[in-house]
């Protein structure tokens, strides 16, 4: 699949889930620069949500564990913020992008809802409020996906 198609793809979803789709694609940039293979394995995630899980004994598979600790695909959508949408698939299969992208846009319009419609606030919501300036840095990839 080409740019282009997963444009096509990430505009649709975004419109599904009543996002702007400027906003969607920018997130893909900045996320996984239009990769769908894109993963990474985020430690910290997993001490700070995925182990007490397994600790209370309501996660017993640690391979699990650790995939919702990894972000999958265009967006980088964490496994366990899948899950916790109702994702019940295999959480590698969030590297499709129609798959990928229907479950980030879920869970980025619900950090929209949380943050009151804000997009800044959103933005930094969706990426944990680890960096600061990470609003900033997908608002300024958003002109370029702009339609008129």
């Amino acid at each position: 699949m080409t740019a282009a198609e997963m444009q096509v793809q990430a505009r649709l979803a975004a419109m599904a889930h009543g996002l702007d789709p400027a906003v969607v694609c920018a997130v893909v940039e900045q996320e996984s620069g239009w990769n769908p293979w894109a993963i990474r394995y985020e430690p910290g995630f997993f001490t700070r949500y995925v182990e007490r899980l397994v600790t209370a004994g309501k996660l017993d598979d640690i391979t699990e564990g650790v995939a919702r600790s990894f972000s999958w695909g265009l967006m980088q959508i964490m496994g366990e913020c899948a899950r916790e949408h109702g994702y019940a698939g295999n959480l590698a299969a969030l590297c499709d992008p129609a798959v990928g992208l229907e479950w980030g846009c879920l869970h980025l319009k619900s950090k929209v809802v949380a943050a009151g419609g804000d997009a800044k606030t959103a933005l930094l919501l969706w990426n944990g409020g680890g960096n600061a300036s990470y609003p900033d840095e997908v608002m300024a990839r958003m002109a370029k996906y702009k339609t008129s």
